[in-house]
C-alpha cells in the first residue's frame, strides 16, 4: 500500500467545504499520498495516480459552450484514457448522465420495477421542451400528473439548479420555463431523508423539506423557491413549517435502504453519491426525488474513514474479499 497516490480534481469551492487538507492527513495516516490536481497544469508531470476522486460538474455543463472548459476536460478525459489502471472515483459518462434530469429520472423510473417488493418508487414526472402552454397541459393529462406540480430545471447543477418553483393549477404552468421536469408533487411531512453513499456504506440523514399542500387543483398563485435554502439543516422557512397535529412518518427501514443503494450502485457504477428520498404521508412509500453526484456529505462524520476505506477497497480488492470471508467464518461459528 505504500507510495499509493490518491488525485482529488474539484473545484475550488468544493475543495475547501470538502476539507481536503483533513482528508489528506488521515490519508497520509494510511500510507496514502493526497495529490490536488490543477488541470491547468499538464496530469502528466502531476502523476501517476492510482486512484482520482472528481467531480467536474462546473467544466462539464460549461464545456457545452465554453472552449477553455472543452480543452479541460479533453485534457483529463485524455489522461483517463491513456492510464486505465488508474481507478476513477467515478465513472465519467455516468457522471455526465446524472447532470441531466431527464437521463437521471429515467434511471430511477427503470429501477422502479425491481424495488417494488420494498416499497420504493418514483413520482410520475415529464421531460418539458416547449414552452407551448396547450401542449404542456395536453401532457400534463395525458401522463396523469397531478397537482401540485413541482418544477425543476433540466440542469441538475450550478445555483440555477436549486431554483424550482410548485404549480398548483393548470393556469399556473405559464410559469414553465423549459427546459425542465414537472413532477407530482408527493406530501412527505416535511422531511427529506438524504442518503449518501461510500462505496459499501451508507449514511441517512434528516433535512427539512417542504411542508404538506391539498392535492388536486388549487386556486393558488405559484409558489418560487430555492431548495438549497429549504432543506438546510438549520433552514425554518415558512414553506418547512408543519402543523403541529401532524404525526411523525416512520423512517425508512435499514433493509428497504441497503435495497436501494445496492441497486443504485448495480445500476450506476458509481461509489460517491447521493440519494434523496421521502415518505409518502398517505401511503408510507419511499419515494426518490433526486440523485446527487459526489455530494457534500454534511451531517456524516464517518465519511472521511469510509471514503479512506473504500479507497483501500478498490487498491487492494483481496482485503475486501479476506474481510468479508472473515465475517461469513463467524457468522457460521456462532
Amino acid at each position: 500500500m505504500a507510495g499509493r497516490r490518491v488525485g482529488v480534481c474539484v473545484s475550488e469551492k468544493k475543495r475547501r467545504r470538502m476539507k481536503v487538507a483533513a482528508l489528506a492527513e488521515l490519508c497520509a495516516s494510511r500510507g496514502l499520498q493526497v495529490v490536488e490536481i490543477d488541470l491547468t497544469q499538464p496530469m502528466e508531470s502531476q502523476g501517476p495516480f492510482d486512484v482520482i476522486m472528481h467531480k467536474l460538474s462546473d467544466i462539464i455543463v460549461e464545456a457545452e459552450h465554453d472552449s477553455q472548459s472543452q480543452q479541460l476536460l479533453h485534457n483529463f478525459q485524455n489522461y483517463v484514457s491513456t492510464h486505465p489502471r488508474t481507478v476513477l472515483l467515478d465513472p465519467l459518462p455516468i457522471m455526465k448522465q446524472l447532470l441531466d434530469r431527464f437521463a437521471s429520472y429515467r434511471i430511477i423510473s427503470k429501477l422502479q420495477d425491481t424495488l417494488k417488493e420494498k416499497n420504493i418508487c418514483c413520482p410520475p414526472y415529464l421531460e418539458i421542451n416547449t414552452a407551448n402552454l396547450s401542449a404542456i397541459q395536453e401532457a400534463v393529462d395525458r401522463k396523469q400528473l397531478t397537482y401540485p406540480l413541482i418544477c425543476k430545471t433540466r440542469v441538475a447543477h450550478g445555483s440555477r439548479s436549486h431554483e424550482m418553483s410548485l404549480i398548483f393549477n393548470p393556469a399556473g404552468l405559464r410559469d414553465v420555463q423549459p427546459p425542465c421536469v414537472l413532477q407530482s408533487f408527493v406530501n412527505h411531512g416535511a422531511v427529506l431523508h438524504k442518503v449518501f453513499v461510500v462505496g459499501e456504506d451508507h449514511f441517512t440523514v434528516e433535512r427539512p423539506s417542504l411542508k404538506n399542500f391539498p392535492t388536486g387543483p388549487h386556486d393558488k398563485e405559484t409558489i418560487f423557491f430555492n431548495s438549497h435554502e429549504v432543506s438546510k439543516p438549520e433552514s425554518c422557512s415558512h414553506l418547512t413549517a408543519l402543523d403541529e397535529t401532524m404525526p411523525r412518518l416512520p423512517s425508512p427501514s435499514d433493509d428497504a435502504m441497503v435495497a436501494l443503494v445496492k441497486e443504485l450502485r448495480a445500476e450506476l457504477g458509481m461509489a460517491l453519491f447521493g440519494v434523496d428520498i421521502i415518505v409518502n404521508i398517505h401511503n408510507h412509500t419511499l419515494t426518490i426525488i433526486d440523485i446527487n453526484i459526489f455530494p457534500g456529505y454534511e451531517g456524516v462524520p464517518q465519511f472521511f474513514s469510509s471514503l479512506v476505506n473504500h479507497i483501500e477497497s478498490v487498491l487492494d480488492p483481496s482485503r475486501t474479499s479476506e474481510a468479508q470471508e472473515d465475517i461469513t467464518d463467524s457468522q457460521v461459528e456462532q
